[in-house]
């Protein structure tokens, strides 16, 4: 597995990620054998959230790790925090509950990085920085985050606390590619050139920040999955295609694909079947020529001009 620098850390990290949010749903056996298998493939960085399963995540990984006996110091944990049912809520008051929570839940005495989970526009950054302050100082977080931010949404934050932010998680992947498309068609008026992301993907490579793509096989708004999707055939037939010229599976090409840039980019994958966890690692091997790449740029629907 090829591993990464997390942020300006130098902690080094594997490329993909396994993401718990289906956890909630697995008995601690099967969740054990999801955690053994991801080990073994050299995947060792695990994100969750307060509120995936309502907790119910966090408690079956917790009692999962527990029962295979595993090592804290060997694994890598990440949680988030700031959406509560039906508004977001970065208050110190929170922030400091919420990761109280997770420790709790997951059985563990700290968390390698806490990221704040979708922006919450009433935040006041100086209550965010007590927050971070009191849990590094207490040795329950080590580095800090966010999700789905923009770049003056984290200098904003960045200018209060005295950590660096070292992650943002946004949605990323071939049908997902915005953050790509904007800056190949800067100056033109089509609606790949709209600038949603406020030059995210360059301020992170700026700033050291590592992000982490969530969904990566997703198309629209948590719509389905487009691999094997007949409504994207000529995506489909592409991502085959090059499958069978670097040896791997549709879902390895497409984990491939987002590993290539250069931002070094962290694939979060949410899968919960051992086979596709062994068939994701594999494709973290290979590398895409530069014409490959842009060949499924284009196959997903973007235009080079």
């Amino acid at each position: 597995m090829k591993q990464i620098n997390l942020g300006s850390t130098g902690l080094k990290v594997p490329q993909v990620a396994l993401g718990c949010m289906r956890m909630s749903g697995l008995s601690k056996k099967e969740a054990a054998d999801v955690i053994q298998t991801s080990i073994e493939q050299e995947i060792n960085f695990f994100d969750h959230a307060d509120i995936y399963g309502a907790g119910q995540a966090e408690i079956i990984f917790g009692e999962a790790i527990k029962e295979l006996g595993l090592n804290r110091e060997e694994l890598i944990i990440q949680s988030k925090c700031g959406i509560r049912d039906g508004f977001y809520d970065f208050s110190k008051k929170h922030i400091i509950n919420s990761v109280e929570g997770s420790l709790k839940r997951l059985g563990v005495d700290y968390l390698d990085v806490l990221a704040l989970h979708r922006p919450d526009t009433l935040m006041e950054p100086e209550e965010i920085a007590e927050a971070f302050d009191i849990l590094q100082q207490q040795g329950k977080v080590r580095q800090f985050g966010v999700s789905n931010q923009g770049p003056m949404q984290m200098e904003l934050i960045q200018r209060s606390i005295n950590q660096k932010l070292v992650v943002n998680q946004l949605q990323f992947g071939l049908k997902h590619g915005g953050m790509v498309a904007y800056g190949m068609n800067n100056n033109m008026e089509n609606t790949a050139g709209i600038y949603r992301d406020g030059g995210i993907l360059e301020h992170s490579r700026l700033n050291d920040i590592t992000i982490q793509a969530w969904s990566p096989y997703q198309y629209g708004y948590f719509e389905g999955v487009f691999l094997g999707n007949d409504d994207f055939k000529e995506l489909n037939d592409v991502i085959n295609q090059m499958a069978e010229k670097y040896g791997v599976t549709d879902t390895g090409i497409a984990t491939a694909w987002i590993n290539r840039h250069p931002a070094n980019i962290q694939t979060i994958i949410g899968t919960m079947n051992t086979k596709r966890i062994k068939d994701v690692a594999l494709a973290s091997d290979i590398t895409l020529s530069r014409e490959d790449w842009y060949t499924l740029y284009k196959a997903s629907g973007y235009e080079l001009l």
